[in-house]
């Protein structure tokens, strides 16, 4: 079975022709030199995956016909991961690790140390497509626009827990041993940690859990993946 995967804005259902837009036409036939009779796996983060035959190729466009499908939707756990923005590069990494290690929504945070001041939403959603197509998944979580912390915190529904990385904590324990299962977010602070008045709203909070993520100060980066996994390995879909 081809190892090709290609996401798709269409509904997916045996037997469906599916048109191919320039770019993706340029990857399947320019990069891929793929051609008629050639199959694929496609997706669209809503009906599972399903194969594909490649029926019309040319430069700027192409078809495929959907044949059975491979796999169903898998969805992720009732997830979010709040973060703020640093570098391009590293941000590109948090989204494309959220995405591998099954976050349900991405959601981009202003905080008051946050030094990027904007961010381009729509690259960031391609990426977590290209994750998503990349590590066999299924879904792709949505990527939200840049809202400040505090418009956030003030609609938040008290439902669904913050696991909060409090990189004051550094060394104490985790913490996640009685929490429960359901509706959560993790929250991950700027290079520059979060200022005193963000502490203090956060731990006034009854919905926050403040956690330590190890003995060691993390990058953001990393700190995202460190949080992940441990919210997962311990509530999620891992076991």
């Amino acid at each position: 079975m081809s190892r090709i995967r290609l996401h798709v804005d269409h509904p997916l259902a045996q037997g469906q022709s599916l048109p191919l837009t320039e770019a993706q036409a340029h990857y399947l036939f320019g990069v891929m030199r793929l051609g008629p009779g050639d199959d694929i796996l496609v997706f669209n983060g809503r009906e599972g995956e399903f194969l594909a035959r490649v029926t019309r190729a040319a430069k700027r466009g192409g078809e495929l016909e959907v044949e059975e499908e491979t796999r169903p939707l898998q969805i992720p756990p009732d997830l979010w991961l709040l973060f703020a923005p640093i570098k391009k590069a590293r941000t590109d990494f948090i989204v494309e690790k959220a995405t591998e290690l099954g976050a349900a929504r991405i959601c981009p945070v202003q905080t008051d140390f946050t030094n990027a001041e904007r961010i381009r939403q729509d690259r960031l959603q391609a990426h977590a497509i290209e994750a998503a197509e990349q590590c066999g998944g299924t879904f792709v979580p949505v990527v939200e626009e840049l809202r400040p912390l505090s418009r956030w915190l003030s609609g938040w529904d008290a439902e669904r827990r913050i696991l909060w990385a409090d990189e004051s904590l550094v060394g104490a324990a985790a913490a996640l041993s009685g929490a429960m299962p359901g509706p959560w977010a993790i929250l991950i602070g700027p290079e520059g940690g979060f200022s005193p008045a963000e502490r203090d709203r956060l731990r006034a909070l009854p919905f926050v859990l403040p956690v330590s993520l190890g003995p060691r100060i993390l990058r953001a980066d990393t700190a995202a993946v460190a949080a992940l996994t441990l919210w997962q390995a311990a509530l999620g879909d891992w076991g």
